[in-house]
């Protein structure tokens, strides 16, 4: 068991490697924001998973992982929500897309 909350751990650390560099390598703040939030769900969610088998299994403590599921729960909600709610108030004040953007959604409900 401890293989696999290593394997977790490991998983979560790949995914804030990714999302460092996609955070240096999108070209408007409006990626950048989309890859920090989508990469850093899915790194959380790896620590999650793994603490719960951890507390679970080798500290035997079922209180720990009621409480990191719930903390879970709570960041896989609320992540890709305030993403979404700063991207927008991001674009109402005028941060430019790049110029290579396909569509822009956001200019379409505000007209």
């Amino acid at each position: 068991m401890r293989i696999v909350v290593d394997i977790l751990i490991a998983f979560s650390a790949f995914f804030a490697f990714a999302g460092v560099v996609g955070m240096l390598r999108m070209p408007d703040s409006f990626c950048r924001m989309q890859s920090s939030t989508n990469v850093s769900t899915f790194g959380v969610l790896g620590v999650i998973i793994g603490g719960a088998l951890y507390a679970g299994f080798f500290l035997g403590n079922a209180e720990m992982v009621v409480k990191i599921l719930l903390l879970g729960v709570f960041y896989i909600v609320t992540s890709p929500i305030s993403g979404h709610a700063i991207a927008k108030g991001a674009y109402r004040h005028g941060v430019k897309m790049t110029e290579d953007a396909v569509c822009d959604k956001y200019g379409e409900d505000m007209e």
